[in-house]
């Protein structure tokens, strides 16, 4: 009897623990006092002779986690895809009537953004299929804020591979990046320094800014840089392979993980 009711607690336990069966919870109310002190011993000693179990538990919940945040950011990147793929303010490199788009959001002050963009350009350089889209994601303070302000600015005077060029530029540069610095690599690329000022303080800009921080907080981006490929998110800088794994799935089967 008793090894038979432990059967029950353990399994009772568990699922509590899932936060996945409220049928089992409900089932504890007809237990009586001396019977839920009882059952709540055992569970105890159970637990404490056997704590691998409350790893097994938390792994299975952070992966249940996960699976709900990738559906949650698949179906999110399906509500905004136009806007993500479209948006007129965005950068577009590479092939712009390329099979597959790439979307990287990123800010000018992340080191790790720094890193990715040798990864981007390559990228770029082997498959002239790859469209790709870059999108201010400033959340590194008013540094990050202005000098985006300024890129986007940048943007009504160049285009194609000269606007890349500049995107590489500034983020190429060595420390704080702010609107002084991107508009010092402004001028060095033959900018309207005066076109500039007064675009950088249009709504535009800030309507810009504005629809991808919305962008980000709907895609539950929490950092940068974040990638885009398909319907799947993919947060940090992971390095060129998994991207290009992922680039090759998604024109294989139209999906990120074709498994």
């Amino acid at each position: 009897m008793r090894l038979s009711l432990l059967k029950t607690c353990r399994a009772a336990a568990l699922l509590g623990v899932l936060a996945v069966a409220p049928a089992a919870m409900a089932q504890t109310a007809v237990f009586n006092e001396q019977q839920k002190q009882a059952i709540g011993e055992i569970v105890k000693d159970y637990l404490l002779k056997n704590p691998e179990v409350l790893t097994e538990v938390i792994g299975e919940l952070e992966k249940r986690q996960a699976q709900a945040q990738q559906a949650a950011q698949a179906s999110a990147v399906q509500e905004t895809k136009q806007t993500l793929l479209n948006a007129p303010h965005s950068y577009v490199a590479g092939n712009p009537s390329g099979d597959i788009t790439l979307v990287e959001f990123f800010d000018y002050n992340c080191g790790y953004c720094k890193k990715a963009l040798a990864d981007v350009q390559t990228l770029m350089k082997s498959d002239p299929k790859l469209r790709v889209v870059l999108k201010d994601f400033p959340v590194l303070g008013p540094d990050s804020v202005e000098a985006s302000r300024v890129a986007l600015a940048v943007k009504n005077q160049l285009q194609g591979q000269k606007l890349f060029d500049y995107h590489a530029k500034v983020m190429e540069t060595r420390g704080r990046v702010n609107g002084e610095r991107a508009m010092a690599v402004a001028k060095e690329m033959g900018v309207d320094m005066a076109k500039l000022q007064k675009d950088m303080e249009g709504a535009e800009i800030r309507n810009a800014l504005q629809e991808n921080m919305a962008l980000g907080d709907k895609l539950s981006l929490t950092g940068t840089p974040a990638f885009i490929i398909g319907e799947t998110v993919i947060p940090g800088a992971v390095g060129i392979e998994p991207l290009k794994q992922l680039i090759a799935n998604v024109r294989s089967c139209g999906k990120a993980d074709c498994g």
